[in-house]
């Protein structure tokens, strides 16, 4: 009944003191009036019981000090608050893009790049519970590894099953952006997005990064477009052995700038270049603060008074306490 009490006038509660304060007073004046009397002996009053009236007596004075106690209360009026909330979440539909064709297994990223941009996309999918993500893998040729969904733990499951040689040799930037765009066409989301990531130029596939970009500015989706790779020459897979190894060689970084400025700007995204890990990190962290879901929340408070029980209770025992003072307990004045 009483559960989650505020008060509104707190500072009555600081009466409570006068408790403690009239019954150490109350003990006094009761120890100090006591009738004495000497006799040679107390054997006689042994075998004597006290009364249940004696025994009650200061029962009284009990009652008093509740009754003062719920009025001090009842004062500082105890309420208790219902809150509600109405509460509205616009999510985002976000489909990562990401390149895994055979220059991603380079190590100017540790342990290279395909494996740290797997990690910093798993960061950023626990990072956001409330928003539909899916996947999109494309080397020569595009594929839907993860649909959009809301269970990140398969997603994250799947997107730690890439390897870079599950597609044809190649970099269908266009083509990987448009399956992308396939997926998210027929969104209701307030924000669709499509963060693609690539460490090359389109060389392959059936549809130019540019064309994409259109359809995707077709159906209002943003595309954020990121770069990897450092700057230079990096060791880069270039054979491979009949074991499986793979033979390394240092080869220029070739990646199509223009090409991915040119799609973010025409999708009114935005298009970075990580250098190294901790680049990748920090543009996915500004990607996530770019793109936040939408969370109206309006809240209602409605305060219940509860002090009137208090107020019933202090009558009924001061009604009680005028009757036992006038018949039980009744003293001569």
């Amino acid at each position: 009944m009483f559960h989650n009490i505020e008060f509104a006038n707190t500072y009555f509660l600081y009466f409570l003191i006068l408790i403690p304060i009239l019954s150490v007073w109350y003990w006094y004046r009761h120890h100090k009036i006591n009738a004495e009397i000497q006799i040679p002996s107390t054997h006689i009053f042994e075998a004597t019981k006290k009364s249940i009236k004696q025994r009650l007596y200061h029962s009284l004075f009990v009652i008093r000090m509740i009754i003062l106690s719920l009025l001090i209360i009842a004062l500082a009026r105890p309420q208790t608050s219902t809150k509600r909330q109405n509460v509205s979440i616009k999510g985002i539909d976000i489909m990562i893009a990401m390149d895994i064709s055979g220059s991603m297994l380079a190590q100017d990223f540790k342990p290279d790049r395909l494996e740290a941009s797997k990690e910093v996309a798993k960061k950023f999918i626990k990072g956001r519970p409330g928003d539909r993500i899916g996947l999109i893998v494309f080397g020569g040729e595009s594929f839907t590894q993860c649909p959009l969904t809301t269970d990140h733990s398969i997603l994250i499951n799947l997107l730690h099953d890439i390897k870079s040689g599950m597609l044809q040799g190649g970099t269908a930037i266009g083509d990987g952006l448009a399956t992308a765009v396939n997926r998210l066409k027929d969104s209701k989301a307030i924000s669709k997005v499509i963060i693609l990531l690539t460490d090359g130029v389109n060389n392959a596939g059936s549809i130019d990064p540019e064309s994409a970009a259109e359809i995707a500015k077709l159906y209002g989706i943003r595309v954020y477009t990121i770069g990897v790779g450092s700057m230079g020459k990096a060791k880069t897979p270039v054979a491979i052995y009949p074991n499986g190894q793979y033979a390394y060689d240092y080869v220029k970084v070739k990646i199509d700038e223009d090409v991915l400025k040119k799609v973010a700007q025409t999708t009114e995204g935005k298009y970075f270049r990580a250098y190294n890990k901790n680049k990748l990190i920090k543009i996915y962290n500004e990607i996530d603060k770019l793109e936040k879901s939408k969370i109206d929340v309006t809240e209602f408070r409605i305060k219940n008074e509860k002090f009137l029980p208090f107020v019933i209770f202090a009558l009924i025992l001061l009604c009680i306490e005028i009757v036992l003072k006038n018949t039980t307990f009744k003293t001569l004045s």
